[in-house]
């Protein structure tokens, strides 16, 4: 039986979105061309009239993944008041864009598309240690942050400590919840690097 999607999405925004969603709950390799396109009820030569192989899909699939949580970010960096408040509702945000997610994709990525996973983690270098920049230099003007602290040193040390977090291998999914690694990471990295004004605000988020 084959399904009638709707006509205002195209069928390859439609196939990137269902691979996006058997991707992060099963894992990118476990995930085959028929898995998808049965669990579309489409054939799998339809998928094959847009992505030559697995490969070039798995590379759309994580540009549209980095693409939308970019998105997402930046528009929490508007509406939030704060830097401290931002980096909170940037967790909540990423927990409910990912909530499907059982495996680890860019560990995944790593060990069995190299290449992608290269390409994409650049692009994540740069945009992150961007976005951390701006936010710690707003928040040392807004007297939430130390002035003394080493804004590009600490920038780099927060990208790399998200990534981390995020290694199955190391923080498995069965010892640490979600949530909790990345709100006991955020507080971590704010400890470090608040000021008297920014510590009461920090414990209005941890009492919460």
């Amino acid at each position: 039986m084959y399904i009638c999607f709707p006509k205002f999405k195209k069928l390859k925004d439609l196939i990137i979105e269902k691979s996006r969603e058997l991707f992060l709950t099963i894992g990118f390799k476990s995930v085959t061309m028929d898995h998808i396109a049965q669990d579309m009820g489409i054939s799998k030569k339809t998928i094959y009239n847009y992505f030559k192989n697995k490969m070039e899909l798995v590379n759309s699939v994580t540009n549209n993944l980095f693409v939308s949580i970019t998105q997402g970010v930046n528009q929490i960096k508007k509406d939030s008041q704060d830097p401290i408040s931002e980096l909170y509702d940037i967790k909540l945000f990423l927990i409910k864009f990912l909530k499907g997610e059982k495996t680890s994709p860019l560990y995944q990525l790593q060990k069995h598309y190299p290449l992608i996973h290269k390409e994409i983690q650049q692009k994540q270098f740069e945009f992150m240690t961007k976005s951390t920049v701006e936010s710690l230099k707003n928040g040392v003007k807004l007297g939430l942050f130390r002035k003394d602290i080493n804004i590009d040193f600490i920038s780099i040390l927060y990208f790399n400590g998200m990534m981390g977090i995020r290694n199955k291998s190391m923080f498995s999914a069965d010892k640490f919840e979600e949530n909790f690694l990345m709100e006991s990471y955020i507080e971590y990295h704010l400890r470090g690097i608040v000021t008297d004004k920014g510590l009461k605000k920090l414990n209005h988020f941890i009492n919460s």
